[in-house]
């Protein structure tokens, strides 16, 4: 549009004025409002190389007395100049500009005046181009930032699972394995039982991992998320431990995400349970009701509560995941002794507005 809109100017403008002027001025004036059209076309394709055609042509016609309007193609080659390149590049462009104008006006012999007006517009071009510009480093900038978030969500919503399965697994094996050591001479059938655990935990920890590294590597079927089904399994796999769980879920159609963050929180807490209480008797509560899962976790250990208990890496990772939903994270020794794990993940069903 501004191509088409520039020669219809320019030449509406030489035909007003070289009305009674039948040399070659009238073609000459033409032909260059025609170039300076059909280079305005491909401004954002190449914006140097038409910048730098329309500044010789523009010249040119100048110094011929052929160009009659004060520069607009310089104007608008300018602005794409300004938008598509560094600022001090697109300094020189605009250097370059004025001293094109200043030299149009000293070479020129028809009317040299009507090209001072060209310098402000190329004022204009710089200001506006330079004001795109920005914004488009800040929309930029944001779409960075906004990268970088999810990538650093995503980096902790890995390093969380991965947590979660080495620590309880890993925690399992090691208070088995002080166990075995304990009784390997006096109750040899006793350690063969607890070396058997051993092996069953490993086993299924390796397969958690193998399944968390299945999801990093391709977007394939994944085998199905952990989810509330699978506490019962927490349960008898703390009991290998000596941490007698009495189990009580009270949660259905739960979302898989709750159901998945639900059963991390319960891993972590017994395996905070079988790591510092152990031998212990546990309860662990799940409910769902007002599209809220409620989650305790309450030991009745009587060993002094250890520092990292009270605020280890399990306990910050439980922390954040209630938080994504939201809801409510306490976690400390009961005044009767033991430790007490409450969580709430409140979340949306299909029916809420």
């Amino acid at each position: 549009m501004a191509s088409a809109l520039l020669v219809v100017l320019v030449v509406g403008l030489a035909g007003n004025y070289l009305r009674d002027d039948h040399s070659w001025r009238l073609s000459a004036s033409a032909a260059a409002g025609l170039v300076l059209g059909a280079a305005l076309v491909l401004r954002r394709r190449f914006p140097v190389a038409v910048f730098g055609v329309i500044a010789v042509v523009s010249l040119t016609a100048a110094a011929l007395g052929v160009l009659w309007d004060p520069f607009l193609a310089l104007s608008l080659a300018l602005y794409a100049v300004v938008v598509a390149l560094p600022q001090r590049k697109a300094a020189i462009a605009a250097a370059t500009g004025g001293g094109v104008v200043v030299a149009a006006v000293l070479l020129s012999w028809s009317s040299p005046w009507t090209y001072v007006a060209g310098l402000p517009l190329l004022g204009i071009a710089w200001v506006s181009g330079r004001a795109v510009q920005s914004r488009q480093e800040q929309t930029a900038r944001f779409e960075r930032q906004r990268e970088e978030r999810i990538l650093a969500d995503e980096r902790l919503r890995i390093a969380r699972e991965v947590h979660d399965v080495l620590t309880h697994g890993m925690g399992l094996i090691a208070v088995r394995s002080g166990v075995a050591l304990h009784i390997a001479r006096e109750w040899p059938e006793e350690a063969r039982e607890t070396v058997r655990v051993i092996e069953e935990t490993s086993r299924h920890a390796l397969a958690e991992m193998r399944r968390l590294l299945h999801m990093l590597r391709e977007d394939a079927d994944l085998a199905p998320a952990p989810g509330l089904a699978g506490l019962a399994e927490l349960a008898e796999r703390a009991a290998m431990a000596e941490v007698e769980v009495a189990l009580s879920v009270a949660a259905e159609d739960v979302p898989e995400s709750v159901g998945l963050n639900a059963y991390r929180i319960v891993q972590e807490a017994l395996t905070n349970v079988v790591k510092h209480a152990a031998p212990a008797r546990c309860r662990v509560s799940v409910t769902a009701e007002d599209s809220e899962v409620r989650i305790e976790v309450a030991d009745d250990g009587s060993r002094p509560v250890p520092a990292e208990r009270r605020r280890g890496h399990g306990l910050v990772g439980m922390e954040e995941r209630v938080a994504l939903y939201g809801g409510e994270f306490s976690a400390g020794p009961r005044p009767e002794g033991g430790f007490l794990v409450r969580a709430s993940l409140p979340y949306r069903t299909e029916g809420d507005t």
